[in-house]
């Protein structure tokens, strides 16, 4: 069954979060040894800035020490860490959390749309290395529909925010009116970018772009009409900064103390801001302790996301709504899996006992040529087919329905599938089985 594992922002703090953070290069290695292991049918890795989750289909039983020691053995994180901090999701709430993830109810910034891309590029990869299989497969398609029923069914969306846009709106908390600050951004990924359109939109004309790649600096800073910086001289040219947006994939923090040190002497006191939207964190903690410089981290942004909670909450029970309805569906969908054994077994044992049956008879037939042989033989398997229809449906339905081995396990018997359960019975006086009652009724004659 699906069990999902692992933590996230509302599970664990920022410094636990960066240890479990698989770097996106190393997620596919991870990926192939995860499936590998003993227990493990299907598997996906999902680790973004807010959460690491391990999403795979085994038996539950096995589930905590299997997974625990896979993260163990993965990232540096401690067993207290995560006994302390991970959560684990059976079944039911397994399906609801994946739904839930998809569809930004599980987000720090509610109505996010990055996060379901982050989930599609996922279940692309897991897809790449053949660790998907029918039920996760089928689990992640679902989640992506419903997402967009939730985006186009509810406002969840209406105002459309993300980590970047949080970090944005931190900015103009900080300094008011953003027209004459100078930003930098130190990254060029899709959250870096995020962070920069969003900067222009309130008013940001001078834009530097730092990356390791100056090439991709490059082609940011053109885009959004600023100037790439080369990395060589990042500190330098932050000296000119009043904000400082850092979010690149470094596994190792980018901005120390001791360089803060020296860019609070270069700028003769005047405040800098850092706001770091990496996970792992680009600027050390310690930059806070240098006088006139400011660190804001994920953690800290939360407080920014949850102003606009409030005006959601409506959206959001009428999108947790959505999300009720297509997780009964899902489990109703598994759990008419369980017949289809015995839908397939029903239907080679009858089609069998019609060919048998055919061979037998067909010397009583005479002489036929081919089109009557053929029509014969279609005849024999629409019977069939039309005798199968009733206990197929009746199988779909205790599949669905507690209860429902049981008969499930009556119809296998009296097809023929399986041998009669042992019961206590008389014989009658003609040979047959009669069970009797405990009781009988007297009769009108008192005999």
């Amino acid at each position: 069954m699906p069990i999902v594992y692992g933590m996230n922002h509302s599970s664990a703090p920022l410094p636990v979060r960066e240890k479990v953070a698989f770097p996106a290069q190393d997620i596919k290695d991870a990926l192939a040894r995860l499936k590998s292991t003993d227990g493990v049918e299907e598997a996906l890795i999902l680790s973004t800035c807010n959460r690491t989750e391990v999403i795979v289909q085994m038996r539950p039983e096995q589930a905590p020490g299997i997974l625990g020691a896979f993260l163990l053995r993965e990232r540096p994180v401690s067993g207290e860490e995560l006994e302390r901090h991970c959560y684990l999701h059976v079944d039911r709430e397994a399906v609801r959390h994946v739904f839930r993830t998809a569809a930004s109810l599980d987000s720090m910034v509610v109505g996010e749309a990055q996060i379901l891309g982050q989930v599609k590029e996922a279940y692309a990869l897991a897809g790449q290395i053949g660790s998907l299989g029918p039920i996760l497969d089928a689990l992640l398609r679902r989640a992506f529909s419903v997402a967009k029923r939730v985006r186009t069914d509810t406002g969840i969306a209406r105002r459309p925010v993300s980590i970047a846009y949080a970090a944005v709106g931190l900015a103009k908390d900080i300094f008011g009116d953003l027209v004459q600050r100078t930003v930098m951004i130190v990254g060029a990924g899709k959250m870096a970018r995020l962070a920069a359109e969003h900067l222009i939109g309130n008013g940001v004309r001078s834009i530097l772009v730092a990356n390791r790649s100056y090439r991709r600096a490059d082609e940011m800073a053109r885009d959004l009409g600023g100037r790439a910086v080369p990395f060589d001289r990042l500190f330098q040219e932050m000296e000119t900064a009043d904000i400082v947006i850092a979010s690149t994939a470094s596994p190792q923090p980018v901005i120390l103390k001791e360089n803060a040190q020296s860019l609070t002497r270069a700028r003769r006191g005047r405040p800098i801001f850092f706001i770091d939207i990496a996970v792992p964190r680009d600027v050390d903690p310690r930059v806070n302790e240098v006088d006139n410089v400011y660190v804001y981290d994920m953690d800290d942004l939360q407080g920014v996301v949850r102003a606009g909670r409030d005006e959601r909450r409506k959206e959001m029970q009428a999108a947790e709504t959505v999300v009720e309805q297509e997780t009964e569906a899902f489990l109703a969908w598994m759990k008419s899996l369980e017949a289809t054994p015995t839908i397939v077994e029903l239907r080679r044992h009858l089609h069998e006992m019609a060919d048998q049956e055919l061979a037998r008879y067909r010397a009583r037939l005479g002489e036929l040529t081919p089109a009557q042989e053929e029509t014969v033989r279609q005849m024999a398997a629409s019977l069939v087919n039309k005798l199968l229809h009733p206990p197929t449906l009746a199988l779909k339905r205790c599949a669905t329905q507690n209860g429902g081995g049981t008969r499930v396990k009556l119809i296998r018997e009296i097809f023929g599938i399986d041998p009669p359960s042992d019961v206590p019975s008389d014989p009658g006086r003609d040979g047959a089985d009669v069970t009797e009652p405990e009781t009988l009724p007297a009769r009108r004659d008192g005999r």
